[in-house]
């Protein structure tokens, strides 16, 4: 029988290393110890503050109760992501989470609605969404359980100060018996006979040491690349937007329960609301930007009054070509970066350490496991990569040289096979089980930034198309009394005892 591992040594706190240390502990309680060092010395980058919903499944697994979560980050709820000027200038779509639908043949909404769509009977788009809906109207509420309800569909994520979610979960691990070690690590050993992390020295002097290693050390990759060299993939041919300049800014008005991006001329800035102030960020390149510029730009474009100084962060799009190696895996930053447009960040840090837990080690390291580890999880990011891309490859703006260029660059042929096939016949697919973004997902955005599918599958054109046009109606009627019943916004978080007192 192998050994197991019997000890676990987090390098890097911030948002990625915290995440870590609460799912580790809590999964594997009294078998594994678990350490983790961080330096006071090295802020965390800290932007990232959007989330999807899965991050309610990882809040669950390590027990958070909701409410206390929400007043210690100053959480607010999250519907879906609003695009402004995506398409063209003056255009706004809406990418909600949840499904449209449901569709009343053979499953596939998106045939149903572009077959009804060419005689003139279908509605607009978002009125077969509940999450569209109620981001709109500034509503939300609990997500219901049974199938069989309207609600059923309302899922929703959080927008969060980061530095205080990690805080927060720094409180709890410590509480639960994750040991933290301050310190800046200067020196980094290997096992001569493999070039396994053998250990790390800290200024101090002081060594740790573990069985299995976690590198959440951001972009420096201190042990999945400055030691075992692991090498990166670079993206940025297909995403070239290389830096984003952020400041949080005074509320202004009631949260809104949507991510709001809006494209510029170099890129596009995020509007995040939280109980306590709203969060911004301008992600450009800068090939047709300077910083000077971009920091203009964005704070000629608050809500409010800005809280800060501006802050800019550079960063080179891609993945690690194996996240990982021996025994470092990389978590967060230090396993590579896509830009948060689709608030994808948190959610790779969730996904890795899922993968890690189906895929755990023990102290032989089965190459076999690690490769099916790095071949899931490359899979992953892969998809949300394209897309991602796919938001700039469907715009229709020629307002810049930007712009220009994005929308004429080669793309990925998965990718391109995907757009055509829906340019087609609006068809529409999944790329297996680990594929996170949906059917809905991609008609939410190929739709709302102006691709026409040239015609449906034919087979709809079969179905009864006044009986499929009452059940699209009746579908409609019903999210909208379902939504002017939910209440707004910021009432329900007070009401539920998820608003900060000093928010």
């Amino acid at each position: 029988m192998p050994e197991p591992i019997r000890s676990i040594l987090i390098v890097g706190g911030g948002t990625a290393g915290w995440m870590a240390a609460a799912a580790l502990q809590r999964t594997l309680g009294p078998h594994v110890a678990v350490t983790l060092v961080e330096s006071g010395e090295i802020a965390p980058v800290g932007v990232g503050e959007a989330t999807v919903p899965p991050i309610r499944d990882f809040n669950l697994m390590i027990g958070l109760d909701e409410a206390e979560f929400m007043r210690e980050t100053k959480a607010t709820l999250k519907a879906a992501i609003v695009f402004q000027d995506w398409g063209r200038i003056g255009a706004r779509y809406t990418h909600p989470f949840g499904t449209f639908g449901p569709g009343p043949t053979l499953g596939d909404f998106q045939q149903t609605f572009f077959a009804l769509q060419s005689t003139g009977k279908a509605g607009p788009l978002g009125d077969y969404s509940i999450c569209w809906r109620a981001a709109e109207a500034g509503k939300v509420g609990p997500r219901d359980s049974d199938p069989r309800s309207p609600r059923n569909g309302l899922f929703t994520a959080y927008h969060f100060d980061a530095g205080l979610y990690a805080r927060y979960l720094r409180e709890i691990c410590e509480r639960r018996g994750v040991r933290r070690v301050e310190g800046k690590i200067v020196e980094v050993s290997q096992r001569p006979e493999d070039g396994f992390i053998d250990g790390v020295v800290l200024d101090d002097g002081r060594s740790l040491s573990a069985d299995l290693y976690i590198d959440c050390s951001g972009f420096r990759g201190l042990l999945i690349e400055e030691t075992l060299k692991a090498g990166y993939d670079d993206w940025s041919h297909w995403l070239p937007v290389d830096r984003a300049v952020a400041v949080p800014c005074a509320k202004v008005g009631q949260a809104t329960p949507y991510t709001l991006s809006t494209a510029r001329e170099a890129g596009w800035q995020w509007r995040i609301n939280l109980q306590h102030r709203t969060g911004n960020g301008y992600v450009y390149c800068s090939d047709y930007i300077s910083d000077d510029a971009a920091r203009e730009t964005l704070l000629a474009h608050l809500d409010g009054e800005p809280l800060a100084d501006p802050r800019t962060l550079r960063f080179v799009t891609g993945r690690r070509k194996t996240f990982w190696d021996r025994n470092v895996v990389s978590l967060g930053l230090s396993s590579g970066f896509i830009e948060p447009l689709e608030s994808t960040s948190i959610h790779l840090v969730h996904a890795g350490l899922v993968r890690l837990l189906q895929h755990f080690p023990d102290r032989e390291f089965s190459p076999v496991n690690i490769a099916a580890y790095n071949r899931r999880l490359g899979r992953e990011v892969e998809l949300i990569r394209d897309f991602v891309i796919l938001h700039y490859h469907a715009s229709q703006r020629d307002d810049s040289p930007f712009w220009r260029r994005v929308a004429a660059m080669p793309i990925p042929d998965a990718l391109a096979e995907r757009v055509e096939a829906f340019r087609d016949r609006a068809l529409l697919y999944q790329v297996g089980a680990d594929e996170y973004f949906s059917q809905a997902s991609w008609l939410a955005v190929m739709y709302g930034q102006g691709i026409q599918p040239r015609t449906f599958n034919p087979l709809y054109a079969y179905q009864d198309q006044e009986r499929s046009a009452a059940r699209l109606r009746d579908i409609s009627d019903v999210l909208a009394h379902v939504v002017e019943d939910l209440p707004e916004h910021e009432a329900y978080l007070k009401a539920n005892n998820m608003w900060s007192g000093d928010a």
